[in-house]
């Protein structure tokens, strides 16, 4: 083989080795990219997980809340409707005792004049 021959075969396998060492290089910082934007987005998706199980815990604190905060009113509106009826009682019963008040002093005053025509000698009337 000649020198001439030899020399460009070195410079084809240097230029060669070149272009792989630069693919390399390439390939490498692509792959550095790559990994730094996985690294980024597991990050961000370990942040949204982490921020939907804390608003899931607080939907579900608030939804127990709620349920409470439902079963208080319904018992406030039982007390409430149980308070009316005790006070619609109530009424009825004041309202026949006026009329039984009324009936006594009607009699009452039925009986004072009785005693007052008697005691002056007249008769009673009937």
């Amino acid at each position: 083989m000649t020198e001439g021959f030899k020399n460009r075969v070195l410079i084809v396998l240097g230029l060669l080795v070149l272009v792989f060492c630069f693919g390399t290089l390439s390939f490498y910082g692509s792959a550095m990219r790559q990994k730094a934007a996985w690294r980024s987005e597991m990050s961000k998706r370990l942040e949204l997980e982490e921020r939907m199980s804390k608003f899931s815990q607080e939907k579900s604190m608030l939804e127990e809340r709620s349920k409470a905060k439902a079963k208080e009113l319904e018992e406030e509106q039982a007390a409430a409707e149980k308070l009316k009826k005790d006070l619609a009682q109530e009424q009825l019963v004041n309202q026949s005792i006026k009329e039984e008040l009324q009936k006594v002093n009607k009699l009452k005053d039925t009986l004072e004049n009785d005693l007052k025509e008697a005691l002056s000698g007249k008769k009673p009337k009937k």
